[in-house]
């Protein structure tokens, strides 16, 4: 499952804008985050790329097996 939430960060803790789904619960996730800076002329213009490009990381991301290590060496060899 894939989804953007917005989340305000305070004393050291996200704060989400709305609860997640009671199905979540226990299991491991992972965050990308994005700090909004967004004039206010601009700011849904902003949202909206942003948005835009979490979508199409989401839809673009493969899952990687738990033991995948980056080796640089070997892929410079190609």
């Amino acid at each position: 499952m894939s989804k953007v939430l917005q989340a305000t960060y305070h004393d050291g803790n996200l704060v989400l804008d709305e609860k997640l789904d009671a199905a979540l619960e226990g299991k491991k996730l992972t965050l990308i985050l994005v700090e909004e800076e967004f004039s206010s002329q601009s700011e849904l213009e902003q949202k909206e790329r942003t948005r835009k490009f979490l979508e199409w990381a989401q839809k673009y991301s493969a899952k990687l097996p738990p033991d995948y290590r980056f080796d640089r060496e070997e892929a410079h060899e190609r």
